[in-house]
């Protein structure tokens, strides 16, 4: 309460109002998208923001000064996406409080006097009465922003009305205003993404994004965040429905230091790094892996990424054999490899290559790989192995049966002293074997990792064996592993599949499927393997916004289900 003026009750009255209504590198020459038939595209989707993409588009339109004073409906993991997950979230109740209490929050802000001249483009005639058009060219140019398109005429019309509503009960334009504000950071065309689809005019019969909804596709696409005003334009000045114009703007998103944050965010979706934010370790076992520890080890994985795939352009599948990352001293204490900081600062990041011969290689034996898929007081092969399979190559391992007893297969007296041995033991049993023989033979390889990332070379006194194999293909270590994981198809076309599936917030479609693997999969090994040139090849085709025909919905329906 402000004043006597209950913001919280009209608030929410104006959200249900809206939701009434609501259904850096060299990378190339420029190339076209790749071509498809009709048949192939999808549905238009609804998607609500995710935490990240909320706190992203905050920061854009606001800056990072501001605090968000809230607390975010959780995310929602489909098909082991998050983006995928966010087209079947709704609002709860709670969640809806937490979201009004951050859009006042967040309005109290923008609007208060230190920061009117940095945010509000005009002032009004007076601070204690309405100011009807101050108002419209402030809301007007924020909820374009917001909204990811210019606000409807009823619609900006509800917000200046609310606005001057309160200002005559508060005897306040600037807490009038704030109203308004936090009306458009409640609605939820600012908390979805509403899709809209329209005829092709150049392909009668067929369905399309409208402008609009390419611009926030694209753009949550690359970057992960709304589209920026030029990305608008080019959408208002239907820029982005020819080849040309859409190509202009798909390169100039690619040499965009954006782009970073937006491959950032493709992995830690795709590599299930929110689950760091719950990840621990027994202190007592592991004294070392702190809370700063598991940020370290997100961070150093990303930074290995983004360093390979964008700074150097280099080939998706070397993630996997690569000598080169990151550390800190922090980490360089966990791995037991010397770092040597500047100025011995405890945090300082430095480039590292690991030596011939060394153990470590790859993404797959850094913390954030090891640590995140083990359990809190021992590692573990089969969940590393099933984490390989799944997350990795885009692969089915079933969860196992509820009635087995574990209870003998990790007690080293009945099945032996190590995990190995363990694991034989439990891979005997008839309604385990299935599940074991296609994860073990790979967890087991990542061995000489405990669960908190340290090397060791026995366990129990007896020297760790770390032979496995993948689909027949036979390696002696954690390096083997990495290079057997660089060759299989499995690996790339994974990538392809979640990649489109994260551009488009769903799951493909039969079609889609098909065209990934037969015509995708081709470019992307023709392109070196290069992470943004597949990028740009899917955000410039059409396929990546075409909307099926309505009456071809239930056929997808059935394959999202399959």
């Amino acid at each position: 309460m402000m004043n006597g003026f209950k913001f919280k009750g009209t608030l929410v009255a104006v959200a249900a109002v809206a939701f009434a209504g609501c259904t850096p590198a060299e990378v190339g020459v420029v190339s076209t998208g790749i071509e498809a038939s009709p048949e192939v595209g999808g549905p238009a989707v609804m998607s609500r923001l995710t935490q990240d993409q909320y706190r992203n588009i905050i920061s854009d339109v606001f800056g990072n000064t501001v605090t968000l004073g809230g607390r975010f409906e959780p995310d929602n993991r489909v098909d082991h996406l998050i983006a995928v997950g966010a087209g079947q979230a709704s609002v709860t109740a709670a969640g809806l409080e937490q979201y009004d209490k951050m859009a006042r929050t967040l309005a109290e802000q923008i609007t208060a006097e230190e920061n009117r001249a940095q945010y509000l483009s005009c002032a009004p005639a007076s601070a204690t009465a309405p100011d009807d058009a101050c108002t419209r060219q402030i809301l007007s140019r924020v909820g374009k922003l917001l909204f990811r398109r210019p606000l409807s005429e009823g619609e900006l019309n509800e917000f200046v009305q609310a606005s001057a509503a309160a200002t005559q009960k508060v005897d306040d334009y600037y807490q009038g205003l704030s109203l308004g504000m936090a009306g458009l950071l409640s609605s939820p065309q600012f908390l979805f993404r509403h899709e809209t689809a329209e005829p092709d005019p150049n392909n009668p019969g067929q369905l399309r994004l409208d402008s609009y909804s390419i611009a926030s596709r694209l753009s949550f696409f690359l970057w992960n965040t709304a589209p920026d005003p030029a990305l608008l334009a080019a959408a208002e000045s239907g820029e982005l429905h020819t080849q040309r114009g859409l190509q202009a703007q798909v390169d100039r998103m690619l040499t965009s230091p954006l782009l970073e944050e937006g491959v950032r965010s493709f992995f830690i979706d795709m590599l299930e790094f929110d689950r760091f934010s719950t990840l621990a370790k027994d202190a007592t076992i592991y004294p070392k892996f702190t809370f700063a520890a598991a940020e370290d080890a997100e961070e150093q994985t990303l930074k290995t990424i983004v360093h390979h795939l964008i700074t150097k352009n280099g080939d998706y599948r070397d993630l996997f054999t690569t000598a080169d990352t990151y550390l800190t001293p922090l980490l360089g204490s966990m791995y037991r490899v010397p770092v040597m900081a500047p100025n011995g600062l405890p945090d300082a990041w430095v480039p590292y290559e690991y030596k011939d011969g060394a153990v470590q290689a790859g993404i797959l034996t850094h913390a954030s790989f090891v640590a995140l898929h083990s359990h809190p007081g021992r590692s573990s092969p089969t969940l590393r192995g099933k984490a390989l399979r799944e997350v990795l190559m885009c692969q089915i391992v079933p969860d196992p049966p509820g009635d087995v007893d574990f209870s003998n297969f990790e007690d080293p007296d009945h099945s032996g002293p190590t995990v190995r041995d363990r694991l034989t033991s439990h891979s005997s049993e008839p309604m385990c074997a299935g599940c074991h023989k296609i994860t073990d033979p790979m967890g087991l390889a990542l061995e000489n990792f405990d669960t908190a990332a340290g090397f060791r070379t026995t366990e129990n006194g007896i020297k760790i064996d770390t032979s496995g194999e993948l689909d027949g293909k036979k390696f002696s270590d954690a390096v083997g592993l990495g290079q057997a994981l660089h060759d299989s198809p499995a690996v790339t076309s994974c990538l392809v599949t979640r990649v489109y599936n994260y551009g488009t917030g769903r799951k493909a479609t039969k079609a889609e499927q098909d065209w990934l693997k037969n015509s995708v999969e081709a470019r992307f090994a023709a392109d070196g393997y290069s992470v943004p040139q597949l990028l740009r090849r899917i955000a410039t085709s059409e396929a990546f916004y075409r909307v099926v025909p309505a009456e071809a919905k239930s056929e997808m329906a059935s394959v999202s289900a399959n």
